[in-house]
This record gives structure tokens, sequence and C-alpha cells, in this order.
């Protein structure tokens, strides 16, 4: 294993997607039995994700999901990737992790996004408009201004104040020069957009402000990564999800997964086709070897300091095994 490796944090986010003839249900416990496995495995953080009337994602309250995680787990560090703050109270919020780091001291990490509902209808519920998200600088500020008991409402957030979680800000967009300027860790992707990730690792550690968060950047990469005994088996794990996001793209719904053998009799129109194969393309699959030294060169171009796998699959055993086999790699 090369030293680069060694020195790197390895992490997951799980985003409890339901499998064809499973539940909600099994999604969620799945994602609670996948956390424990992962400890095991002496990865670093375990994260869930917030969805909104999505169909093929049961996690759509990541501050629940994170406590029956954090309490099926000992050591393993668990958060989220991540909270979408324009669709909550800042307060709302504060308090939930206050709740989180209370109960679980010094293993909460708070991810934070700023994405809005998927469709119009969800906006609607969540009494959002699209227009919101513009302001998730202001809004992370006061967050934050909660856990510091510096809040100019005259309120306290508790449990939350004189707390220290740690926020981390998911860089879509606009979010790297936000995460810079609030001087917070960003987490950045994906993989199949290199040249874009690397121009906004570089504006975010060019323009770095230190803050009583963090003294210096810290760079998280996220992406799908599968490890297999053969290039052929990695990609089977790529197209179940590969073809769900095509299907989203074109559908405007996610689907629960499919098996990887009946995705070949599944008919696709041209444009369907052009994005599932984009979705099998970019991301780091094979065996081990080859992710190895594939994961060295994205570490050296990103000098990222941790890395935040994403893998979606309907196969869930061959999706441990992929863990198994990158922990192998990346722990000697």
């Amino acid at each position: 294993m090369s030293s680069l490796i060694a020195a790197t944090r390895f992490s997951v986010l799980d985003r409890s997607r339901t499998r064809e003839g499973g539940t909600n249900a099994e999604a969620l416990r799945d994602t609670v039995r996948l956390a424990r496995e992962l400890e095991g495995l002496g990865y670093h953080r375990f994260w869930v994700s917030e969805h909104h009337g999505v169909p093929g994602v049961a996690g759509s309250a990541p501050t629940v999901l994170a406590a029956a995680v954090a309490s099926a787990t000992r050591t393993i560090r668990v958060g989220t990737g991540g909270v979408m703050l324009p669709n909550h109270q800042p307060l709302v919020v504060a308090e939930q992790f206050g709740v989180l780091e209370s109960l679980f001291p010094g293993r909460i990490d708070m991810g934070l996004g700023r994405s809005v509902g998927f469709t119009d209808g969800v906006r609607k519920a969540l009494g959002r408009d699209k227009d919101v998200a513009e302001d998730f600088a202001g809004q992370l500020d006061e967050l934050l201004a909660w856990f510091r008991g510096t809040s100019p409402a005259g309120v306290h957030a508790r449990p939350a104040e004189g707390l220290t979680v740690p926020p981390f800000v998911l860089a879509m967009g606009e979010g790297a020069a936000i995460a810079a300027r609030a001087g917070l860790p960003m987490v950045i992707g994906d993989l199949r957009g290199r040249e874009k990730m690397r121009r906004g690792i570089d504006h975010y550690r060019a323009h770095f402000r230190p803050s009583p968060w963090a003294s210096e950047p810290y760079v998280v990469i996220s992406g799908t990564i599968a490890v297999a005994p053969t290039s052929a088996e990695a990609r089977r794990l790529l197209i179940p999800e590969a073809w769900s996001m095509a299907h989203s793209r074109t559908h405007g719904t996610f689907p629960p997964l499919p098996p990887a053998d009946r995705v070949a009799s599944l008919p696709m129109t041209a444009k369907e086709r052009t994005f599932y194969d984009a979705g099998l393309t970019g991301h780091i699959a094979g065996p081990e070897d080859q992710v190895a030294h594939e994961l060295e060169t994205l570490l050296k171009e990103t000098g990222a300091q941790e890395v935040l796998v994403t893998t979606s699959t309907y196969d869930r055993e061959a999706l441990l095994d992929s863990y198994r086999r990158l922990a192998s790699i990346t722990s000697g």
C-alpha cells in the first residue's frame, strides 16, 4: 500500500436506496447493518443523505437515521451527507445535531448541502421556493451562530449551544466558495468530472479563511468506487445505479434498483442509453491493484485528505465485498 493512501481517511455515504422487490424499511435497515459492518472494517465516517418524495430512496430524515446508525455502532463517526439547509429552519437543525452530539459525544458530523426539493411539488410541500438556496451562506452563518451562542435572536439553542459538531459543506455549484469564506471543511464530487472538481478544490484552497471550526483547508472528495475480483464484476456493481439514474434523467423519478442481469433486458431509448453509458464511466472500478493505482493518481491530483465513497447497487453482498476489498487496499 502506498504511503499516500495510508495517510488518507476513507468514509462511506449510503443513500438507503430501495431495491426491486424490497421495501423502504428493508433499505433503512440495510443502511444500519452496513454501518456496523464498515465500523468493523475501520472506515472513518458513515454518513446518510436527505431526499424528499423521491421514489427509490428511503432516507428522508437524515438526523433520525443518523441516530439509528449511531446507536447501532460504537466508534465510527456518524453524520449527514447532507442535511439540505434551505429545506429547514437553522434553529431546528442546530437542535437536532445538539441532541445527536449529546447522545453520542465526539462522534457526530454535520454535513450540510444547499439543494432544495427535487420537484415543484416537493418544494411546495416543504414551503420552499427554488431561490431559497441562494441564501445558503446566510443560513449557514445562522446555524453556526446557534452553536456558538452568538445568534442575535435572543434565543438559545438547547442543547446545541456550546457543543462542537464539525460542519462540512457539500460543494455543489457555489459551495466551494461558500466553504472557503466560512472556513469549513468541504466535500466535493463527483469523480466523473475531474477537471471541474479540481477547479473547485483550487478555488477553495486559494480563498480559504481560517475559522473557529477549521484552521486550514480540509478536502473530502466523493464518488463511486467499486472493487471486485475482475473488471467485469466491478462494472456489474455500477449497472443498477447507472440505469436508475438514466431513468430519472428521462422520466423524472428514481425507480428502485434492479438486478444487474435484468438491466440487459430492459428497453432503452437513445437518450436513455446515452445517460446510461455516461453513468458507467468515470468511476473508479476494478480489481484491487487497478483501484489502488487509480486512487493514488486521484489523491496526487487533488491533495484530498479524505475519500467519501458513495457506491449504490442492487446486490448488497457484492457491495459489502467491495467495501471489504477497498478496506484491504486502504489499511494494508
